[in-house]
């Protein structure tokens, strides 16, 4: 590689060397494609070290105050669909792959999924029916495929501290059909407010944290700034005696990638590799060794793996790019 990275990578493994094996959820988000997958797909999972794969089934909502969830329909990629979800397991287990099971809401335009909240007490209890519908249905796949996790949600504040009688509900019925462990997967400025984390098995959270105002972070910056954070989540794993795991993390190859992480713009940006690099090491050495962090999932992990990423390619996925290399390198050290 000629982007002045050789140095980092060598070092991942010097600075390391002083670090215990312990093993760790070493996970890829797995991206639902529109056709079945085979063994080649999860190959490049297998050289990577990760030895767990989220399936994202997504329910669509028309608008932040629409009570209507949409799913598991014809419309839909294959591998969100509950026949999909079961061929994947099936492939994804056959190499050790372990599996979570991460139903998510997707609002029309993209809109923030914090953000949906209804308008009147009807609309409240509409949206409580459609979602209860929409988990339980995935619940009962993840028990089917005999999925190790189950996240109930994924980063929805307002629907959580509007209606917590609700959650309260919802999780032991979750727990009747389904008998794996549980998470919710709470934005990096919500996982605080969360109410319910005594009654999961862990305290999820999307690990989207500003750690470097820097256009090319450095590793000790973004150490730094994790300080903090890290404090602040060690604190909450103690008070409620649950391990934590990231149910996202990862950065995107631009400038600046430490500064706003949870931005996915499309727009042109140039590359920078150096900073997605030096932000993901840093986290890795920030939490990875500590005994009361349980992993995370990458964001996020194309099927075809020869097509993802690359070269001139901007966004979260580290496929095709010198990070990979560095993800391969700590997975391997705590798998």
């Amino acid at each position: 590689m000629k982007y002045g990275i050789v140095y980092i990578l060598v070092s991942c493994f010097v600075l390391q060397s002083c670090f215990t094996g312990d093993n760790k959820i070493n996970g890829v988000s797995f991206v639902a494609a529109n056709s079945s997958i085979a063994e080649e797909h999860v190959t490049p999972l297998v050289k990577l070290h990760a030895n767990y794969a989220a399936l994202m089934p997504f329910g669509f909502i028309k608008a932040l105050v629409s009570p209507t969830i949409i799913f598991n329909s014809d419309q839909q990629w294959y591998g969100e669909t509950s026949e999909g979800m079961e061929q994947y397991a099936e492939i994804l287990k056959a190499k050790h792959i372990k599996l979570m099971v991460k139903p998510q809401l997707w609002v029309s335009r993209g809109q923030f999924t914090g953000d949906i909240a209804m308008q009147t007490e009807a609309d409240w209890l509409l949206l409580e029916a459609s979602y209860r519908h929409f988990i339980l249905e995935y619940a009962r796949v993840a028990e089917t495929i005999e999925a190790d996790l189950f996240c109930i949600g994924t980063e929805l504040e307002h629907f959580v501290v509007e209606r917590p009688e609700f959650w309260n509900r919802l999780i032991p019925e979750i727990r009747k059909a389904y008998s794996g462990k549980l998470t919710y997967a709470a934005n990096w400025d919500e996982y605080k407010r969360t109410p319910f984390w005594g009654a999961l098995d862990y305290i999820g959270i999307d690990a989207y944290f500003p750690v470097s105002d820097l256009k090319t972070p450095t590793v000790e910056d973004c150490l730094q700034n994790w300080l903090p954070y890290k404090k602040e989540i060690q604190s909450l794993s103690n008070a409620n005696n649950k391990p934590v795991l990231f149910t996202e993390f990862g950065y995107r190859s631009v400038g600046f990638s430490g500064k706003t992480p949870w931005v996915s713009d499309r727009s042109k940006s140039a590359i920078n590799y150096e900073a997605q690099i030096a932000t993901t090491k840093a986290l890795f050495e920030t939490f990875w060794d500590e005994d009361w962090f349980a992993g995370g999932f990458i964001w996020k992990w194309f099927h075809n793996h020869k097509g993802a990423g690359g070269n001139g390619n901007t966004q979260f996925t580290p496929q095709n790019k010198p990070v990979e290399e560095v993800i391969r390198t700590y997975y391997k050290l705590f798998k």
